[in-house]
């Protein structure tokens, strides 16, 4: 038998009015890459919060055995010290420091209370090419790419000596190429320095790739753990272990019912706000039709993000021309409350810093958008409220103990069901989405793709916005490609596929 390098025995933990994890066990072996999958809210995050200390030693039950020995952390620092290092999803960097700073913070190369800059700069270079970043060590986090943050941060874990190193979605907010990259480098590290991982993602395709053991959690319990070395493991039969059941489709059936043309975009046209002489979007022209679901696909940086804020209400730049068509009326947004009045809503791709206040209740997330709705001479009609609040959490299927609890305490897919509800509440007649399923499993997918598309069966023009091909494929009409800046293609559902998205995009490169 191979030997255990940890071991998590009937962990229990619970939060007011809920048992996030119920008797959890984890057997994980040294020199493997270990998979935890589950749906959002199923307890992964919890139990390796549990494991690294930020749930401290007397605040959960249960036993943790590392390298054979009892610990009881009592802070992320003596877990650190034993070798344990966990990644979170939000980056833990600061934006204004370099590189090699951001490496050693926390654990400073300091001789008497001095910082030895040389030791830290040389052995900052050498972090550097093991995770195969080409920029210098003095280069401002802020001036790389997310992609290029996750290596920086996976640096900063192999400068403190890491044993079992934690990677909490470490791709979510990756393009394709930044993920390969990064799944290399993880197998590279554990074959070559023989550092242990657990790694948490909802993109099963990546798990499949790199993982030996594969241990899925539901509803706070340790359902199995899949092993490569005896089993054929597919995403299907991994599906069926998060959920319960077969998940037959990915997406829900759609029967569309299209109309006419409801929103128009002509020679739209947005300059950088950093440098005004450089155009982040040109001659950009499109339509949504009444009841339609249409993609804008493209790679990340490609001005996807750019072109949703301009259009709502001027969110991203001042310098903009162009025209936009609203039910065959020209309309202009002069700021985001008009953009709002006149029937438009934008969910962000982020929905932790811009979508939601993750300190306030669901109740208030909800109805912030259209308080005028439920006021009377500025005063909210808290009954009012409450109804409303309640009837979204019900129709979208919001898991959580009730309205007032804290938005920043539910799972990724329950938080994007309060964004979704917030912004269905204006009424909308055209919905912007973002990313809408980023960082989120694979049923609470399928539930708000079947929300996106009643939407579209009530006759909201929809656009969605992704970088997963697939999502693009599944849900959408109708479906632009974007590259540079640039409009560059343009199909319907039954002529588009990932290779023919994939042409349009190259063909347009310079």
């Amino acid at each position: 038998m191979s030997e255990l390098i940890l071991e998590m025995r009937d962990i229990t933990k619970l939060f007011p009015g809920v048992k996030a994890l119920d008797k959890v066990n984890l057997q994980v072996e040294k020199g493997e890459i270990h998979a935890l999958v589950g749906e959002n809210g199923a307890g992964k995050s919890t139990l390796m919060s549990v494991l690294s200390g930020i749930y401290p030693y007397g605040d959960y039950e249960g036993e943790i055995y590392f390298e054979g020995e009892l610990c009881a952390f009592r802070d992320i620092k003596e877990s650190e010290h034993k070798g344990i290092v966990i990644i979170h999803q939000e980056l833990a960097l600061s934006p204004y420091m370099s590189i090699s700073e951001n490496i050693f913070l926390g654990n400073e190369q300091a001789k008497k209370g001095i910082i030895d800059w040389n030791l830290t700069h040389n052995k900052a270079k050498e972090l550097i090419k093991l995770v195969g970043l080409k920029e210098s060590h003095t280069t401002l986090v802020k001036d790389i790419g997310v992609g290029k943050q996750q290596l920086v941060e996976i640096a900063k874990a192999l400068s403190k000596d890491v044993k079992l190193l934690i990677l909490d979605e470490p791709t979510a907010a990756l393009n394709d190429e930044d993920s390969e990259h990064l799944l290399n480098l993880l197998m590279k590290i554990n074959k070559e320095k023989n550092i242990t991982c657990i790694i948490i993602s909802h993109k099963l395709n990546e798990i499949t790739k790199i993982s030996n053991q594969i241990t899925v959690i539901r509803d706070g319990a340790c359902i199995e753990t899949l092993n490569k070395e005896n089993q054929v493991i597919t995403e299907d039969r991994i599906i069926k272990g998060m959920v319960g059941r077969d998940l037959v489709d990915r997406f829900p059936k759609r029967d569309a019912q299209i109309g006419e043309v409801t929103f128009e975009v002509n020679n739209w046209t947005v300059y950088d706000p950093m440098d005004e002489s450089r155009k982040k979007l040109d001659d950009i022209s499109f339509n949504v039709k009444k009841g339609e679901i249409l993609g804008i696909a493209g790679l990340m940086g490609s001005g996807r993000t750019e072109l949703a804020m301009s259009l709502f209400g001027r969110a991203y730049d001042k310098k903009i021309s162009g025209e936009i068509i609203k039910l065959g009326q020209k309309v202009e947004f002069k700021n985001v409350q008009q953009a709002i009045d006149s029937g438009l809503a934008y969910v962000t791709e982020d929905r932790k810093q811009a979508g939601l206040i993750l300190i306030d209740d669901i109740k208030h997330n909800i109805t912030l958008s259209n308080l005028k709705n439920i006021s009377r001479r500025f005063v909210v009609n808290e009954n009012q409220e409450k109804t409303i609040s309640e009837s979204y959490r019900g129709k979208l299927n919001i898991k959580s103990s009730s309205i007032h609890q804290k938005t920043g305490n539910l799972s990724g897919g329950n938080q994007q069901k309060v964004v979704l509800s917030k912004w269905i509440f204006t009424e909308p007649d055209v919905l912007i989405l973002d990313e809408p399923t980023r960082g989120i499993d694979v049923g609470a997918k399928y539930e708000i793709y079947t929300i996106i598309q009643q939407m579209a069966n009530e006759g909201k023009s929809i656009i969605v916005i992704s970088s997963e091909l697939p999502e693009i494929l599944g849900i959408c009409d109708r479906v632009y490609v974007m590259n540079e800046g640039k409009i560059v293609g343009e199909m319907d559902r039954k002529d588009a596929s990932q290779e023919s998205i994939m042409t349009c995009i190259l063909q347009s490169m310079h």
